[in-house]
């Protein structure tokens, strides 16, 4: 229940943020789920803002509470957005896509004026990679793509990285949005995430990974009797 409440309260902060007429970019996860509950309780109140949501699951949600929403092909600003993390540095580095939404979330947050991420005290970490490192790739050939996905992660410096599909109903590949598999890498510690980041992307079958690195300007870790905010 600690950890809600420091979601909740994360979430909150985040509000300062938002200000009428803006375009807000809608993450995916458990933290994120609080301030698109909360930001439902200020447009019952009169705020005027639009959202774009980060997955089908937003979506459904932002839907059920009545909070605008408009297509990302049809928007030519987006002002912030306000996404989770599974981890978050010192240096504002992420591990996202716990959730299986990395491919969005990042397209919407690199296309954003400002990202602000919100998380509780147990993702601030001293240093990535004891969370999976998710890496979404396509569903064609994706047992090589795993196979050059481990030499990458090796070449970046990790130590035996252990690599495994995600799987759901009946040991099955999870889809995501966008139609592909995810690879959860158990990398214990990532030495250099932008050098991991950068051999990564340049891998044939991989979509998107998990690294967001020079996305977030703003972090807020909350707490059970608020937040802490850290601007970079």
């Amino acid at each position: 229940m600690a950890n809600e409440l420091e979601k909740e309260n994360a979430a909150a902060a985040a509000l300062d943020y938002i200000e009428d007429g803006m375009t807000i970019g809608l993450g995916t996860g458990s933290t994120a789920k609080y301030f698109v509950e909360l930001l439902a309780e200020e447009i019952a109140e009169g705020l005027v803002v639009r959202g774009i949501p980060t997955s089908l699951q937003t979506q459904r949600l932002a839907e059920e509470l009545g909070v605008p929403l408009v297509d990302v092909e049809q928007v030519d600003r987006i002002h912030v957005t306000v996404d989770g993390a599974d981890e978050v540095d010192e240096s504002a580095q992420l591990i996202k896509g716990g959730g299986a939404a990395l491919l969005r979330e990042k397209i919407i947050a690199n296309a954003s004026d400002l990202m602000v991420v919100i998380a509780d005290s147990s993702k601030h970490v001293e240093a990535l990679g004891q969370f999976p490192l998710p890496v979404e790739v396509t569903p064609f050939g994706y047992t090589i793509t795993a196979k050059k996905t481990y030499d990458a992660l090796c070449q970046a410096g990790i130590l035996r990285p252990m690599i495994k599909v995600r799987t759901g109903a009946n040991d099955q590949p999870i889809v995501t949005d966008g139609g592909n598999f995810i690879l959860d890498c158990q990398c214990g510690v990532i030495p250099d995430p932008p050098k991991a980041a950068a051999l990564l992307a340049n891998v044939p079958g991989i979509v998107e990974h998990g690294l967001f690195i020079n996305k977030c300007r703003v972090v807020i870790i909350g707490a059970p009797d608020g937040a802490t905010i850290f601007e970079y």
